[in-house]
């Protein structure tokens, strides 16, 4: 349809009539007035980039990157850079991988839809739920879709979602944005020593709420102990309770239908991927009772016409791209890769592997925070809990200071209280936590 009289554009081939009728419809001039782009950054059809040999851009790229810091990362609170094996390169990076999107035509794509089908059937056995997807960006936004879930299925009048006072803010801002144009709030919770306040949960919890979210391990690294009681406080009042956790944890802690959990979130590319600070997989699984609530697309088995074992996308029910109004999700990219990278790492690992990387996390924690709490001017941990992965440390010494002088020693951590830091083992070698001591020895004084 490209020619002379379309709008001479490939991706938008309409005639000057199609323009004219939805300038009309829309009551504007021209294409241009549809747009209010200031002068001084509307793109004049310049790039004004040199062109580079490819010598000399690798040179630059280089240079670019070498000015990166290379330090130790402690830093953990959501971002996990366990070691990823060669196989998960090697395997997601042919090209039969790389070039696919949504499997929608099985007949080509039965090897990426099994691979899909088998992460679906991985968090079912780790969660204890049902149902899980392969489509959700991150932990944050599956926290969202858990909440426009629960507002749906939800039989009373409610618009409250309880989450815990530690959420962290990045996770809390993107469930307001998911809430945004809706009745629900988001209201926090308290918590006691790390872990949720049952007692002023309790207080908090009414027929007005329609979910409410933990976390196992916290943000601060604890174990939640109180997710049974948790449970029977959401399901006393009808709400849903949502649990916040990773494929990791998971092998190792109680299963989140046995606590009760209607829905599971998290980030499952702490398998898979290397710490990237943006880019992510996000869990979902629920009951079967909500399958058709369930954002994303869901991989089923069938068997073709010869009777042979076959898969195929067997709901996609956000359906925006047929029926918009039915739609339950704007959720509409497809993280089938990210998926299928942790897959690999799953595999790699098998369920011993996972349950020795998971108990790992326990006792190399434990082991570090004993070795800081013998520093002097130094407690740790903060809280009184078993802890995965991470944990906090008290120091006398204002915290920032002192983090800012162990980043000159080559070790990054959170500061997250005026005299308080966190710190992470996930993927650190023994001999870099070796080191890390002494340095928090030498700037905690």
């Amino acid at each position: 349809m490209h020619g002379s009289h379309t709008s001479g554009s490939p991706y938008a081939p309409h005639t000057e009539e199609d323009r004219t009728a939805m300038l009309e419809a829309v009551g504007a001039d021209s294409v241009e007035a549809l747009f209010d782009i200031p002068a001084d950054v509307r793109f004049d059809g310049r790039f004004d980039i040199d062109a580079r040999t490819e010598r000399e851009t690798r040179r630059l790229v280089r240079s670019i990157l070498g000015r990166n810091d290379d330090v130790t990362e402690l830093l953990g609170r959501g971002h996990y850079g366990y070691y990823v094996p060669s196989v998960v390169d090697h395997l997601a990076d042919r090209s039969e991988f790389l070039t696919s999107y949504t499997q929608y035509q099985p007949e080509i794509s039965q090897g990426f839809l099994q691979a899909l089908f088998e992460y679906q059937s991985l968090l079912a056995e780790l969660t204890g739920l049902e149902v899980a997807n392969c489509s959700m960006y991150d932990a944050a936004t599956a926290l969202g879709e858990a909440a426009t879930l629960a507002d749906r299925v939800r039989d009373t009048t409610g618009h409250r979602v309880l989450v815990p006072e530690l959420l962290r803010e990045e996770r809390r801002s993107t469930l307001e944005n998911y809430v945004a144009g809706t009745d629900l709030t988001v209201e926090s919770y308290p918590v006691d020593d790390g872990n949720v306040d049952l007692a002023g949960l309790e207080e908090c919890v009414d027929e007005d709420v329609v979910m409410c979210y933990a976390e196992n391990p916290t943000v601060r690294g604890t174990i939640e102990e109180s997710l049974t009681a948790v449970g029977n406080l959401a399901d006393d009042n009808d709400a849903l309770f949502v649990l916040g956790s990773d494929p990791i944890a998971l092998s190792l802690l109680e299963r989140p239908v046995d606590v009760g959990a209607d829905v599971v979130v998290g980030d499952a590319s702490v398998l898979g991927l290397p710490t990237s600070y943006g880019m992510g997989l996000g869990l979902f699984a629920t009951r079967e009772d909500y399958l058709r609530q369930v954002p994303g697309r869901l991989v089923g088995a069938s068997e073709d016409a010869t009777d042979r074992r076959a898969f195929t996308l067997t709901l996609q029910t956000r359906e925006q791209h047929i029926r918009r109004e039915r739609a339950t999700s704007n959720i509409c990219t497809n993280q089938a890769w990210v998926a299928l990278r942790t897959t690999i790492h799953a595999a790699a690992l098998g369920p011993s592997g996972m349950v020795d990387l998971a108990e790992r996390g326990v006792t190399r924690a434990a082991d570090l925070a004993q070795r800081v709490d013998d520093l002097v001017g130094v407690n740790a941990p903060v809280h009184d809990r078993h802890h995965f992965r991470e944990f906090v440390v008290h120091i006398d010494q204002p915290a920032r200071p002192v983090a800012d002088d162990l980043e000159k020693r080559g070790f990054a951590v959170h500061v997250v209280g005026d005299h308080e830091i966190q710190v992470c083992v996930a993927g650190v070698p023994d001999d870099r936590l070796d080191r890390f001591v002494a340095a928090l020895e030498e700037v905690a004084r």
